[in-house]
């Protein structure tokens, strides 16, 4: 804010005036001038910017700009830089008459003084001051954007701690997560004992961020003076110059209540020498910054480390994508089983997500909405040094609906449409498409976060035919190296039983229709999946089964479309990868909870589950019938993919994929890479 004094000019005595650098003094020339006055000259010191407001230059033979006099008549003044003492500098007006007699001068005594509050504007790890200091109040998108950015606190040590602490301890490893925040005051001492720096914030914004102070002794131990419960902080200036660092964290991420944006300000206050006399504001400068968004990565990024749950019923899984990572170098990472989650909580429940600023990228968890009591819970103790953990809002008890779930939600690659670049690609989320009494959906709170990070803007699938609900199981993206005209190096992998039934067609036409589905599977196992063994040509005689899979390739060709208009896809960006779903009732559900509507579930292992490890490709074994020992799913599969250079290893572990206890694939997450593109270089 500027602030703009009117100063009244007199012949009789000088006028004198406090000016901060960034405001403006406007002066009025024509309420001291004499009666006769026709004209007037004004000069200043070095250090003093004048413009003189609404008035014709009277053109002389000398140098000095003679001004007509109007009633009234303004200038305006800035200094370039704080005075070296108390009225260290000077404006003078000499008032002329009709005959350019001289009728006298006024005299204004002006002291400068600096008040600066500077954040890393422009991006690039500098605090420097602009040359345009309100830009310093907007943040702006773009390559040619500015505005400060924050990292919001993850720290998996701080979760459930107390918000109000006034004391914080930062290692220097911690501390380069915080973004730099400094204050600077200079001019004459004897002047400024009469003035209060105030910080503040508004009380709203003071819940979202922390605003440190480090203590001088550089023991790393940091009073919070902006916070929870405290939004204002008064520094003294004691009569002397000031130039102080603050550091500053967010503690939450952008959401429907929360813009990202948050403001700091720093104010100058001139004491009362009179304590019935309340203090007066002088200058107030302005700071913004953004709150970083949690971005999410697609399968198309490399991986950086796999998290794996650990636990005996998964050994088949665990020795197959162990093998996976150690082939294609990725570090393995260790987590055991929580026996409250039955194993679906690795995937289904939390991504690996990151979040970036100028000067630090961080890694993170963003896990699903649950109870508060946090303590049990084994990923926060499991994740590598460095790696954030945070919850996006809270839910009043430990269920987790299915729609809600992380494994409800993707992310595509960096794509164009109609002209529109997605440097960080889209989410792409599960729904019911059209409101019913049956339906399912993702909640509005969820929702509304994943839309408030602005980054990767949401689109909406229908994948409420699923039993699960998650679009996993009918879509995957996978990377390829073919980047020529056209190619977008990677391709869409779609469920599809039209591929499945014309598979299995052409086998029965080469002769192989008593070729067994789960030939390899023990008939306990199949019986316990609720499963039996069925040749080619029983499937495809199966006229109900066939009715349920035209259904399910209905719901499938309406998310093609949706994904070939919101991702800018054609048909030769899509593989269709055979896959046979039957439809049942929800599992798992009490009686009087139960619904009418059937939803489909793989009928054999998912083949779109599966675990993209940059070309390796861990997928879920079919049991597919064999032809010639070889089973023809995983054949064709191969054939559609190797090409592409992709590797195909199918894991068998056909109990834990088709039970209720858990997916397959769910059992191991994997932390990629961040995008190289910086967010803030993008227009939402």
């Amino acid at each position: 804010m500027l602030f703009q004094n009117i100063v009244h000019l007199s012949l009789d005595n000088p006028a004198h005036a406090v000016c901060v650098m960034g405001s403006e003094i406007c002066v009025d020339i024509s309420e001291g001038a004499p009666r006769e006055c026709a004209s007037f000259t004004i000069s200043g010191s070095a250090g003093i910017l004048i413009d003189i407001v609404d008035s014709m230059i009277t053109e002389k033979e000398d140098t000095t700009i003679w001004w007509p006099l109007s009633d009234p008549t303004y200038a305006v003044m800035k200094m370039t830089s704080p005075s070296p003492a108390v009225d260290g500098d000077k404006v003078l007006v000499t008032y002329y008459g009709p005959h350019e007699n001289t009728l006298g001068t006024a005299v204004l005594y002006l002291t400068g003084i600096a008040v600066s509050l500077e954040v890393d504007i422009y991006r690039n790890g500098q605090i420097v001051t602009p040359e345009d200091r309100k830009s310093k109040k907007k943040w702006i998108w773009g390559p040619n954007g500015c505005g400060a950015i924050l990292l919001v606190n993850c720290s998996p040590a701080e979760i459930g701690q107390l918000e109000n602490k006034t004391k914080k301890v930062f290692f220097p490893e911690e501390m380069k997560n915080l973004s730099l925040m400094t204050v600077t005051i200079q001019g004459p001492s004897s002047l400024l004992r009469r003035y209060q720096l105030v910080l503040h914030t508004s009380e709203e914004e003071s819940k979202k961020a922390r605003v440190y102070w480090p203590h001088k002794d550089g023991s790393g131990t940091f009073d919070m003076v902006l916070g929870p419960g405290q939004h204002t902080y008064t520094l003294a200036l004691l009569g002397n110059n000031l130039k102080e660092t603050f550091y500053v964290e967010a503690t939450e991420f952008p959401s429907a209540s929360f813009s990202g944006l948050i403001s700091y300000s720093a104010s100058l206050v001139e004491e009362s020498q009179d304590l019935s006399i309340p203090e007066t504001p002088v200058y107030k400068d302005t700071v913004v910054f953004r709150v970083a968004p949690c971005i999410f990565i697609p399968s198309t990024q490399m991986p950086l480390e796999i998290y794996l749950c650990r636990e005996l019923q998964l050994q088949g899984f665990v020795d197959t994508v162990v093998e996976l990572s150690e082939r294609s170098n990725f570090q393995m990472a260790s987590v055991y089983e929580d026996p409250n989650r039955l194993g679906k909580w690795l995937q289904n429940e939390m991504a690996f997500c990151y979040t970036q600023a100028p000067h630090k990228t961080t890694s993170l968890v963003l896990d699903t909405p649950r109870a508060t009591d946090l303590e049990d819970f084994p990923m926060k103790y499991s994740l590598s040094p460095g790696v954030g953990y945070v919850i996006p809002y809270y839910t009043q008890d430990q269920r987790v609906a299915s729609m809600d779930s992380i494994g409800n939600l993707t992310v595509s690659p960096p794509v164009k449409v109609q002209g529109k670049e997605y440097p960080l690609g889209r989410i792409l989320i599960g729904g019911s498409f059209y409101p019913s009494e049956e339906g399912r959906a993702m909640s509005n709170t969820l929702r509304d976060f994943l839309c408030a990070q602005q980054v990767q803007a949401p689109v909406e699938l229908y994948s409420d035919w699923l039993m699960s609900g998650h679009m996993d199981e009918f879509m995957c993206f996978v990377p390829t190296d073919d980047k020529s005209e056209g190619r977008k190096g990677f391709q869409l992998l779609l469920a599809s039983p039209r591929a499945c039934y014309k598979l299995f067609q052409e086998k029965q036409r080469q002769g192989y229709g008593n070729a067994l589905l789960f030939n390899e599977v023990r008939q306990d196992q199949l019986l316990s999946n609720g499963r039996e063994f069925k040749t080619i040509d029983q499937l495809l005689a199966d006229e109900n089964l066939r009715k349920q899979n035209e259904y399910v390739e209905k719901c499938i060709q309406l998310n093609r479309d949706i994904l070939k208009t919101e991702l800018g896809l054609v048909e030769k960006d899509i593989i269709d990868i055979p896959q046979l779903f039957c439809l049942a009732q929800l599992a798992n559900v009490p009686p009087e909870q139960q619904i009418r509507k059937h939803f489909a579930k793989p009928y054999f292992p998912d083949l779109l589950q599966m675990v993209v490890l940059g070309k390796n490709l861990g997928i879920p074994k079919p049991f597919g019938p064999q032809i010639k020992g070889t089973c023809c799913l995983e054949e064709h599969v191969r054939h559609l993919l190797e090409p592409l250079g992709l590797h195909c290893t199918f894991i068998d572990d056909f109990d834990r994929y088709l039970t209720d206890i858990g997916d397959l694939c769910a059992c191991a997450n994997i932390r990629r890479v961040p995008f190289a593109f910086k967010w803030w270089k993008m227009v939402p």
